[in-house]
């Protein structure tokens, strides 16, 4: 289904619109506050980052703030990397804790 968004030359704001067929020519009015004068903008997307990258992006020398510790993908992740700065190899007994804890399972073994 297309999603188009447009943003209000009156009063800036960016809405959302379903445009099916004929009404892609045509631009919708602002649902705020009414003003025909709206100009189609480009949507914001997700960049998806692998593993690999985001160790490799990771800077251990200075603490993540509070929304690296509420992304469960990021659980053991700065482990992997400190150990692998200091040469330590905490062997496959320690990455396969790491994906237990990412997936829930860790707790429910506990349990």
């Amino acid at each position: 289904m297309p999603i188009f968004e447009f943003e209000c030359a009156d009063c800036g704001r960016i809405s959302a619109h379903v445009m099916l067929g004929s009404k892609r020519a045509s631009r919708p009015a602002c649902p705020h506050c009414a003003s025909a004068r709206t100009r189609r903008v480009m949507s914001s997307f997700a960049v998806v980052e692998s593993e690999a990258s985001r160790l490799a992006n990771l800077d251990t020398s200075r603490r993540p703030d509070e929304s690296f510790y509420g992304d469960s993908r990021n659980v053991g992740l700065w482990a992997k990397k400190r150990a692998g700065e200091m040469g330590v190899d905490l062997g496959s007994k320690f990455d396969e804790t790491v994906e237990k804890a990412r997936t829930g399972k860790l707790i429910k073994d506990m349990e």
